[in-house]
């Protein structure tokens, strides 16, 4: 086949190149800027990115070609991010970055190109199964990315191919290593998709509105114990930062968390102790649904979720609301700082079914 591959620079789609041209594939690599604000500054990386991409291809034996997704991003994946943080929700643009960008304006294009498929270095699978495509988990547990995929829709799927699968973190560095690819052991990309790792309070002030210095009060007594520059910059279960220690009314051996935003009266109101049953949720709602099969899947089946990428699947069991436009999922066990805005995604096993947006 004529499969187009992003090549972002990193290990994992180098090693997913090859992997294709190995497979006798005629294997084309394609490199998306899509920031362009501060491309100078130093968490901007897609400079040295593009450098290490092109030696990947040059490697490997294959054409690279790059293009510049900015304008699709800003309207498609940063519009959103922004407008989220605004209203006070915590999102997570990574996931709307593959369905918008990765799998869409990169998929539209590839397929322009002449593309049959596009492939990724995404750890996650993709089969078909009773005609349609199911997206699944990787192999490796640890690096599984099928959590930021769950938006994609069948026609997505159809023109993917994802070749780590079936391979561990380890394999492919050591791979990367043997072939003579000087990104065998790049350190892994971190922060917002495109934008990178930076101080996340004062990129965030270049871009929303001024924000107002409010209230910080305790949730139980409702005591004033300190004041916060916006909350948009606080997300639910944060501990660090708030700076109101010291309060001998309170035990200093207990760390205050996030617990909750008054968004109309911007207050903030937290709580003392890990465990605070605030912080703990037993029902999830969550709309702007996206399910991998084009509908929902069986109400009142056994699923797992995962309310945030870094937990373990939870058991749990979902209804629809009344709205038809939202769903309840009630866990077995509670939930530990649930954050509007956050992703929920539903597994059957290890088939990832799709997920939505916790309200």
């Amino acid at each position: 086949m004529n499969i187009i591959v992003g090549l972002s620079g990193g290990v994992d789609s180098a090693i997913a190149a090859y992997l294709l041209k190995q497979q006798g594939h005629n294997v084309c690599g394609l490199f998306m800027k899509n920031w362009e604000d501060d491309d100078n500054s130093q968490y901007c990386s897609s400079r040295q990115d593009l450098i290490d991409a092109t030696a990947v291809a040059d490697v490997i034996g294959i054409d690279i070609e790059a293009v510049n997704f900015a304008k699709e991003y800003k309207e498609r994946v940063f519009a959103y991010f922004l407008q989220e943080y605004n209203a006070g929700r915590t999102p997570n643009p990574d996931i709307f970055c593959n369905s918008e960008i990765k799998f869409a304006a990169f998929l539209d294009h590839a397929l322009r190109l002449g593309a049959d498929k596009i492939a990724t270095g995404h750890y996650a699978g993709v089969r078909e199964f009773d005609g349609k495509f199911q997206l699944l988990k990787a192999e490796d547990g640890t690096k599984d990315q099928s959590y930021f995929l769950h938006r994609l829709n069948q026609q997505q799927l159809s023109k993917s191919v994802f070749p780590l699968q079936n391979l561990y973190k380890s394999q492919v560095r050591k791979l990367a290593a043997e072939i003579g690819l000087s990104v065998a052991n790049k350190k892994d990309s971190t922060g917002i998709c495109f934008i990178g790792e930076r101080p996340f309070k004062e990129f965030l002030q270049k871009y929303l509105p001024k924000q107002q210095r409010g209230e910080i009060r305790h949730l139980d007594s409702n005591q004033l114990l300190g004041y916060h520059d916006g909350v948009a910059f606080h997300t639910i279960g944060q501990r660090k930062g708030l700076k109101i220690g010291g309060n001998k009314n309170f035990p200093e051996n207990l760390g205050w968390f996030v617990a909750d935003k008054d968004i109309k009266n911007n207050i903030l109101y937290v709580v003392q102790g890990h465990n605070h049953p605030a912080l703990q949720k037993t029902q999830i709602i969550a709309n702007n649904l996206s399910f991998v099969a084009g509908e929902i899947p069986h109400l009142h089946w056994v699923y797992t979720a995962k309310p945030r990428y870094r937990t373990a699947d939870q058991v749990c069991t979902i209804s629809a609301n009344n709205d038809n436009q939202s769903i309840s999922i009630d866990f077995a066990t509670p939930q530990w700082a649930i954050t509007a805005g956050q992703s929920v995604v539903l597994y059957e096993s290890n088939v990832c079914l799709g997920g939505g947006i916790i309200q």
